[in-house]
């Protein structure tokens, strides 16, 4: 019922297409309750957002939601709201600077460990929390650690960098609900800075792969629309990376991969995803 996907690659005129090309795969259908989407995407080192919180038609189609934008980074999420109400301030993506940040899933007893976690950030980071959500104080948590080791206002984060303040903020807040006697979280979370896309996977709502390669794959996406074609003549260097999670059921091609439980995938512009464990 909720849709959490990212994509990067090397032709900001391209992306979009990728996501039409995948429409069907990533389209969200209601179950009862309405949902909201948000979207983030860079565009000349800004991010851009659009969010709605209420959207009560019959299905959401992911691709329409980005389907005029002009980026090579762009990170959605369609929310099925488990914390915080349906507002804006409650909408993912969450912005701060060059960083945004997506969740699924929820934190186990969140209203119980809520002050505590939000004691773990910064006062001036802390201050700029304005909804209800889990995901919201976690991003804020992770944002903490990027300051603590001095990454924060950095133009150039490694990914390794941002993979362990992920790992941290998982510490943070298993060591919490653990105290309280709550199970872990189970969480599908993606965050960039604009360089970089990467995304955790730790829950039972599962995360695929897509990867686009070569000229057999952009001459799938641009059809046989012959104005596009002209405008890009080296098909063969073209290279998007897809990720998506909290499918209903599986995408309808063969051509996507399952992230394996408990990982950290890391996607950039020209390479392959790098998985590791958390």
């Amino acid at each position: 019922m909720a849709r959490l996907f990212g994509i990067i690659g090397n032709r900001p005129d391209l992306a979009a297409r990728v996501l039409a090309f995948e429409s069907d795969a990533l389209r969200v259908r209601p179950k009862g309750s309405p949902l909201g989407w948000g979207v983030a995407f860079y565009q000349g080192g800004e991010v851009l957002m659009r969010r709605r919180p209420i959207d009560e038609r019959p299905d959401i189609d992911v691709a329409s939601l980005a389907s005029d934008v002009r980026a090579d980074l762009v990170v959605g999420h369609v929310r099925h709201a488990t914390v915080g109400a349906l507002r804006t301030e409650n909408t993912h993506p969450f912005r701060y600077r060059q960083w945004v940040f997506a969740q699924t899933g929820t934190i186990s007893e969140f209203d119980h460990i809520r002050d505590r976690l939000g004691a773990s950030v910064p006062d001036f980071l802390r201050s700029g929390i304005r909804g209800d959500t889990d995901a919201e104080v976690l991003f804020h948590v992770f944002l903490s650690f990027l300051h603590d080791a001095g990454r924060l206002n950095d133009g150039q984060v490694d990914a390794t960098q941002m993979a362990e303040a992920l790992r941290s903020c998982l510490a943070v807040v298993d060591g919490i609900t653990s105290e309280v006697g709550a199970p872990a979280a189970n969480l599908n979370l993606l965050v960039s800075d604009g360089n970089q896309l990467v995304a955790l996977h730790r829950s039972g709502a599962a995360m695929r792969l897509r990867v686009y390669n070569g000229k057999a794959d952009a001459d799938a996406i641009i059809g046989d629309d012959p104005n596009l074609r002209r405008k890009i003549p080296e098909l063969s260097r073209t290279h998007f990376s897809l990720v998506a999670s909290d499918f209903d059921d599986a995408p309808p091609n063969g051509r996507w991969k399952a992230v394996p439980e408990c990982a950290i995938v890391t996607l950039s512009r020209d390479d392959e995803p790098r998985i590791e464990k958390i």
